[in-house]
């Protein structure tokens, strides 16, 4: 046997078999769904019906697909099912009421699905139902057991019973629901006489049937009403002997009576019974005798009242208002008792505390403490001559209350602020509620009453003191019996126990040194105090202007101070102080205004400069005055000069005026042809009008005789022409000493002048100006103005 392929060679050929399918999926579309029912979508109860469903479905290979049908009825599936046809069917064999609803198709086909449209069906018609009864002869309240059926519906059936009497009326007995087509159940019929029976059913959403056959029955009544009896009387003392008999008259041996007192039952017997029992308080009320017979009963009421003989005793306090210390007082009495019953002198008295006998008798007294608190109660015991019996009281408690303590007084928060409201606590330790607490505060004033009536309350005082004494005024009283005095709380401790806080008093903003003595450069201490206030104090110094904080200190002393180093007029303006302490009231002083001075000796240079400028303004004056008397005094002596001085004067040689045109020429540290001109342009514009005859003057002038002590003097106009250009130069003559010698002479003063208005140098201007034109003359050469 040759060996056959390798196992991983038929793999591979076995993959390349598949993978043309695997490669090509098929493509498929589902283009309608649709439902038909089959005769008709509306039909009469008992047709058989078909649902048909049918798809029809795009493919593009020949292989028929797998259909996958669901059947719904109102959105719920009831069928499914799996076919390679196209075609899905169902049948309802026969159809009925319940089958009635909104029935719908959907098919899947692989990973596709698609639903057809709800299609309402309708089944017209009830099938009509039967009664049947297990018998037609009953008496009143008797069970009767019904049977009602509809053998051809289907579902779930609610089925009504009713009752129709000879008078045409009807009466619905009994409904009940049965998961099948029928119904079988008990009915308790009471009226009394000949009637119909009948029955129908109901299907949800089809409605209601016809009526079924109607069954005619009888029903007889049931005399069992008991009658009863309460004898001697049902009016009784308590503890009397009394009997109560409860029969029914002519009733069958299966009827039962029952003696029932407040749906207790006292007895219980066939046909008839005899009650005996002695009645106490509170027996008093109705009995009920009823009588039953299967599903029947009747029943009959009577009352009986029980009298007391003594009624319960009661046990009392005095006082009322019992407090520790008080004489307490208990007393046990009985408000009711039948003297003819009961002997007054057989009345037996006991008093109990906590169910032991403290007491034996009807009176108890003791002093009330915490000892005797519990609950007491009372007992008597009487004897009539039928019967002995003991009678409780209700259960009293005894609780003595506690006087109140002295009470103590307490800041709440433990601190106040002066002339700030604040709360008090009064409060005693001790003492029974309710406790009232009236406060008596300073200045004969009275609080308002504080009642503490609930355990956690407490009694809190508003109140308001200005001086620390008068919390020592203070007075609390606490009362809770009207017949002591209150216990007092005195205010002394408060200022010891308090933390009081006292607001300041409005600052006083003052300045070392004072305001009217601050200089420049100096440092100023600006000091700011209050008369009153709890410490610490802080203190803040303000800028008036800017309103902005410069300095801030917290003090426990009254007074801080601020220190403004090396003050100038920068710090010139308005400052004020603000105060706060713990009572965070904030205080603010009055504006002080500084003005910073001069310093000393700024003063004393001012004024020394002042002085010197004042002397040299007066000098300056006294010697204006002198050279204007001096000027009109030369103009009066040059009227009557020769001109042989001028001659003489201006006489220089040409080196001389070529030296002194390199010099730097001074005459009295002013330019002399700077001032000559300005000179003779006022002579010039005065001479306008002030001299009428030019000619006089200039004839005074020649016939001026030469000195013939002093030199000659070199005249030319060379010479002239220099000193009048360097004069416009601006450039002062050279001080030689003939020059000044000359000059001195020629003005008749001893000393050269060492300066002048400009009026003494205009007169020294024209002067030359005099010269120049008589040695002009005399020479016959003219200076041109352009030269």
């Amino acid at each position: 046997m040759e060996p056959g392929p390798p196992n991983w060679l038929l793999l591979f050929i076995g993959l390349l078999h598949f993978w043309p399918c695997a490669r090509v999926q098929s493509s498929y579309i589902i283009d309608n769904v649709g439902l038909t029912i089959l005769p008709s979508s509306t039909v009469e109860s008992g047709t058989n019906v078909t649902l048909q469903c049918k798809a029809s479905i795009s493919w593009d290979t020949v292989s028929e697909p797998t259909y996958h049908f669901k059947f719904t009825k109102n959105d719920v599936m009831f069928n499914s099912s799996d076919s390679r046809e196209d075609t899905a069917r169902y049948e309802l064999f026969p159809a009925r009421a319940v089958d009635s609803g909104s029935y719908g198709c959907h098919v899947t086909v692989r990973d596709k699905s698609k639903s057809s449209l709800d299609t309402v069906f309708t089944v017209v018609g009830l099938q009509q139902p039967v009664l049947g009864l297990n018998k037609t002869d009953v008496f009143e309240s008797e069970e009767v057991v019904a049977h009602c059926s509809a053998p051809s519906e289907k579902g779930s059936l609610i089925f009504y019973f009713h009752q129709r009497f000879r008078s045409g009326d009807t009466q619905e007995v009994k409904r009940a629901m049965s998961e099948g087509n029928s119904l079988e159940t008990r009915l308790t019929l009471r009226h009394i006489g000949d009637s119909f029976l009948y029955c129908d059913y109901e299907v949800l959403l089809a409605g209601r049937s016809n009526h079924s056959n109607e069954v005619q029955v009888s029903v007889k009544g049931m005399f069992i009403t008991p009658v009863m009896n309460i004898l001697p009387s049902p009016e009784v003392y308590e503890g009397d002997l009394i009997e109560v008999v409860c029969r029914v008259v002519g009733a069958h041996e299966d009827v039962y009576v029952f003696l029932i007192k407040d749906r207790k039952i006292l007895k219980r017997m066939p046909v008839s019974l005899s009650h005996r029992f002695r009645p106490q308080e509170g027996d008093s009320g109705e009995l009920v005798c009823k009588a039953e017979w299967k599903a029947l009963q009747k029943e009959t009421y009577q009352t009986i009242t029980v009298k007391e003989l003594i009624s319960k005793p009661r046990l009392s306090v005095e006082p009322r208002d019992l407090f520790e210390g008080d004489l307490l007082t208990m007393t046990c009495s009985v408000s009711v008792y039948v003297p003819g019953r009961i002997q007054n002198n057989t009345l037996k008295y006991s008093i109990y505390k906590d169910h032991k006998e403290v007491k034996r008798g009807d009176v108890y007294s003791t002093t009330a403490q915490a000892s005797k608190n519990g609950n007491y109660t009372c007992k008597v015991q009487a004897s009539s001559s039928s019967n002995n019996f003991v009678k409780e009281s209700k259960t009293l408690i005894v609780s003595a209350k506690v006087p109140v303590s002295k009470p103590s007084m307490n800041i709440v928060g433990g601190t106040l602020v002066l002339g700030k409201p604040f709360q008090l606590l009064c409060k005693s330790e001790r003492g029974s509620l309710p406790i009232t607490y009236t406060l008596y505060v300073p200045k004969g004033h009275r609080g308002l009453d504080e009642v503490v009536a609930n355990p956690g309350e407490i009694a809190i005082f508003n109140a308001t003191v200005a001086k620390r004494s008068e919390l020592n005024n203070f007075l609390c009283h606490a009362k809770n019996h009207q017949k002591l005095a209150p216990k007092v709380a005195t205010g002394i401790q408060l200022e010891a126990s308090t933390t009081i806080i006292e607001p300041v008093s409005k600052p006083v903003l003052t300045s070392t040194p004072s305001v009217e003595e601050i200089t420049e450069q100096h440092d100023v201490t600006l000091f700011c105090s209050v008369l009153r206030g709890s410490p610490p104090v802080t203190f803040t110094w303000y800028n008036a202007e800017t309103r902005v904080a410069i300095a801030s200190q917290m003090s426990h002393k009254l007074r801080g101070s601020y220190v403004i180093n090396d003050v100038g007029t920068q710090h010139n303006g308005g400052y004020y102080c603000v105060c706060t302490n713990p009572a965070n009231e904030t205080m603010h002083s009055d504006v002080i205004t500084i003005a910073v001075k001069m310093a000393g000796w700024k003063k004393a240079l001012i004024a020394i400069v002042c002085l010197l400028l004042l002397v040299a303004l007066i000098l300056v004056i006294a010697f204006k005055r002198h050279l204007i008397g001096f000027k009109r005094k030369r103009t009066a002596e040059l009227s009557v000069k020769s001109a042989g001085t001028k001659i003489e004067r201006l006489s220089l040689t040409q080196s001389e005026v070529t030296n002194m045109a390199n010099a730097t020429p001074s005459m009295m540290g002013k330019s002399v042809w700077s001032e000559h001109v300005s000179g003779s342009e006022s002579e010039n514009e005065n001479s306008v009008a002030a001299p009428k005859s030019p000619e006089l003057e200039y004839a005074e002038v020649q016939t001026k005789q030469v000195d013939p002590s002093r030199p000659p003097v070199k005249k030319g106009t060379d010479t002239t022409y220099s000193e009048v250009r360097h004069s416009r130069q601006g450039v002062p003559e050279p001080a030689d000493s003939q020059a000044s010698v000359e000059y001195a002479e020629l003005n008749h003063d001893a000393e050269p002048p060492s300066g002048g208005g400009n009026h003494d140098d205009n007169a020294v201007q024209e002067a030359h100006q005099e010269e120049t034109c008589a040695d002009n003359s005399a020479t016959g050469n003219d200076i041109g103005p352009g030269e």
